[in-house]
């Protein structure tokens, strides 16, 4: 270029040049790079360098005009699409705390009250928060070679709130038009789509209806292989989808749906010998669902034996917040291929019983164990080895020989049992967390005026695991510490991934 007197420099390298160098660059540096000039600025949204955009959103006006751009730029090509509408920003509101929240909303929801009022701040961020669902919803609505479209919307105390739809709804779009349109762009996406293989949408108020997937044509739907609807605002026994629709996702591999919209037929329909193996099932087991919803049409443990029959590699996981023992009882039939089990409480507390049949059900597939409890209860922490000869957590680590995380919050562990469970798994449980306070001494331990138990404690873990341990010393640095809607969608996708 310069023999032939053309000017030399990065504004003068062909468009194709600067595209391969961006293909190089992280994000941020391909953004930064960008400022170069002009030129360079030009390349930057070029097809192939935005596959995948995954986005996590503060839902703030500030977020908007940005947000507008980027899907501009990128909505119509993008293959790989996830959204996740960030809570962090969130008030706390007037009603103190995820778990008065949690313990509101469901004693609302079960006695037909109204739920409690929120501060005028949160009405302007549910305001908000549909006005960004509405900007990515219009920008792919005609992009046909979406791959992968997943959305969640991390609400969480509005979540918790019950029926939001009459209540909160109705104060920002008091006609219903900015919902009925959503509504509307989710199923143009969807009858738009040509090579879409994953669906996943958790918690996005009332964006999936129970007629949006038969927007899908029927190739798309055969082809499909992932798919995961959960949304804990529909009313009544409404499901999101029938065991008639799922007839035709005949090669789906991974499934996440909320375990009452699970039932007996669904798992016929996966048995038969025209649906390929599944490989993943999340289910999402919520006091609100069964409140509202009956375990009557539930999986039998013939069923499950048809399912494992036809899908030798199924693994399941299962997450559980605040249900009864009883009910848990009922639902975890011997034959589930259960690999993960997560109970987060804030009103209901584990039974030594749950955890016992777990340990003895589920010995040869059990691989993540945790055990969440934020009940405020001036006695303590419940024991689960209460009246009975060996603590179901030690039994847990002795018969699970596949056990590579467990961790335990609002539970008494005893430190001679936490102990005995590093003994048992050694360093083949690569994760042990048990938070500080969790933690109980005997009281020949703590009479022992010649060792100290929390240093004997730490000690004897260590040893056991083969490598340095140290209790959790604050909840929040808990690897697994998160709203459990979103830890649930979090560790579904990762899970779902995984075949």
């Amino acid at each position: 270029m310069s023999v032939c007197g053309e000017a030399v420099g990065a504004g003068s390298l062909p468009s194709e040049l600067v595209v391969h160098i961006f293909s190089f660059l992280a994000g941020p540096d391909r953004l930064r790079a960008s400022a170069t000039c002009s030129h360079w600025r030009e390349c930057l949204f070029y097809p192939a360098l935005w596959p995948h955009l995954r986005l996590s959103l503060r839902v703030s006006p500030a977020e908007r005009p940005r947000l507008e751009f980027l899907m501009r730029k990128c909505g119509w090509f993008v293959r790989e699409l996830r959204v996740q509408f960030a809570a962090d920003n969130y008030p706390s509101g007037s009603s103190g705390g995820a778990a008065a929240v949690a313990g509101e909303g469901a004693a609302a929801a079960g006695d037909g009250e109204a739920a409690p009022p929120l501060c005028p701040r949160w009405l302007d961020l549910l305001g908000t928060y549909l006005e960004l669902v509405l900007c990515v919803l219009s920008s792919v609505r005609n992009n046909r070679n979406l791959q992968k479209l997943s959305l969640f919307g991390d609400i969480s105390i509005l979540q918790q709130h019950g029926s939001i739809s009459n209540t909160y709804l109705g104060k920002v779009d008091p006609d219903g038009k900015k919902i009925k349109q959503i509504q509307q762009l989710f199923e143009e996406i969807l009858g738009n789509s040509r090579q879409l293989k994953w669906l996943s949408c958790g918690f996005m108020l009332q964006i999936v209806t129970p007629t949006s997937l038969s927007s899908l044509s029927n190739p798309i739907a055969n082809t499909m292989e992932h798919l995961s609807l959960l949304d804990n605002h529909i009313p009544g026994n409404t499901t999101l989808i029938t065991a008639v629709e799922l007839e035709r996702f005949v090669n789906l591999r991974s499934l996440a749906l909320d375990f009452c919209d699970f039932t007996a037929d669904m798992a016929r329909v996966l048995a038969d010998s025209n649906h390929v193996p599944l490989h993943r099932l999340s289910l999402l087991v919520h006091s609100v669902s069964i409140m509202h919803k009956s375990l009557d049409s539930m999986p039998e443990d013939e069923n499950w034996k048809a399912l494992t029959r036809n899908s030798a590699n199924l693994r399941v996981y299962i997450m559980v917040f605040d249900v009864k023992s009883d009910d848990m009882l009922r639902i975890l039939k011997p034959s589930i291929p259960l690999e993960r089990i997560h109970f987060d409480s804030y009103i209901t507390c584990v039974s030594g019983a749950v955890v016992d049949l777990i340990s003895r059900q589920y010995d040869k597939f059990l691989t993540h164990f945790i055990l969440m409890n934020d009940v405020i209860d001036m006695s303590g922490f419940p024991d689960l080895s209460d009246n009975r000869n060996e603590d179901p957590l030690v039994l847990l680590a002795w018969r699970c020989t596949r056990l590579s995380l467990l961790a335990v919050h609002g539970y008494t562990v005893w430190a001679h049992n936490l102990i005995a469970i590093a003994r048992l798994r050694g360093s083949d449980l690569k994760v042990l967390e048990v938070t500080e306070e969790s933690i109980d001494f005997d009281q020949g331990e703590l009479a022992d005026q010649d060792v100290d138990p929390v240093h004997n404690l730490i000690e004897q873990v260590s040893l056991g695991l083969g490598r340095p341990w140290h209790a959790v010393m604050d909840i929040e640095l808990l690897s697994v510490f998160t709203e459990p809607t979103r830890h649930f969608y979090r560790e579904m996708q990762s899970f779902s991934e995984g075949v």
